[in-house]
């Protein structure tokens, strides 16, 4: 099955993925909501939508199951089976599947077909086939969010930004979600905050670093991947840079106080 890291590397999803905890938990945040999905648990990624995934091991166990759906495929299955979709309302990124008898059954059938996290063809187009098959069952408003093949239309920049800032994406995705051009991007971002993009993030993160260290005694360690930074190393130095002390600093100062 599945194996990934702790915390998710891209917070950009590209696809509608279909994600199943076997053992342990994942805690999913996408902005505006955090959900804990425990064994046995499942749901659906949405995609072009910002979202992080943190696993929790299990007595040092994490197991799950991520399948993507790509539009090719969903075209295609659509096509075939000759289905029209209403509008889907759920506005979550995040969206909670039901239990069904069949997924189960479903999730040990793939065992056979399953080699380095991903399905073996030619069986995989058939297994996902059989899986959309079983949600679209389950939960037919599905439809609506599958087929939808629209791209992101534009936004109010200053709210998706101030509310999505934390998120470690590219300057381009940021254009994306926002219905923009890399160009109209930069722009209206300048417009919006009188600074660039990529100053501006850097700024926006660090002084809610800032803030958690001072006011919530929170560890550097803690936080960094939280507020957008790869590294430990990198945000210590970025701190430093901006604040004149390190994470740790103002925590041991905090502390003595």
């Amino acid at each position: 099955m599945k194996k990934a890291k702790d915390i998710s590397p891209e917070h950009f999803i590209a696809e509608h993925f279909f994600v199943y905890t076997i053992k342990g938990t994942m805690n999913l945040f996408d902005g505006n909501e955090h959900r804990a999905l425990q064994a046995g648990d499942s749901c659906i990624a949405r995609k072009n939508r910002l979202g992080r995934i943190h696993n929790v091991r299990e007595n040092d166990e994490l197991e799950k199951v991520i399948i993507a759906f790509d539009e090719k495929f969903l075209q295609s299955f659509q096509e075939k089976h000759k289905l029209r979709a209403a509008k889907f309302k759920p506005v979550n990124t995040f969206i909670q599947l039901k239990q069904h008898p069949l997924l189960p059954y479903y999730i040990d059938s793939l065992q056979p077909y399953y080699k380095h996290g991903n399905l073996l063809a030619p069986f995989g187009e058939v297994k996902r086939e059989e899986l959309l098959l079983i949600l679209l069952k389950s939960q037919p408003e599905l439809a609506g969010l599958f087929f939808d093949y629209g791209m992101p239309g534009k936004i109010n920049i200053e709210a998706f930004m101030s509310r999505n800032y934390q998120f470690n994406i590219s300057i381009e995705r940021f254009a994306f979600l926002t219905g923009r051009s890399l160009s109209a991007f930069k722009r209206d971002f300048k417009q919006a905050f009188n600074e660039s993009p990529g100053r501006w993030l850097v700024l926006k993160r660090l002084q809610e670093a800032y803030f958690l260290i001072e006011k919530k005694h929170k560890k550097p360690s803690e936080i960094y991947l939280d507020l957008g930074f790869e590294t430990l190393s990198h945000f210590s130095y970025a701190f430093k840079a901006h604040f004149g002390l390190t994470p740790t600093a103002l925590l041991a100062r905090r502390g003595g106080q």
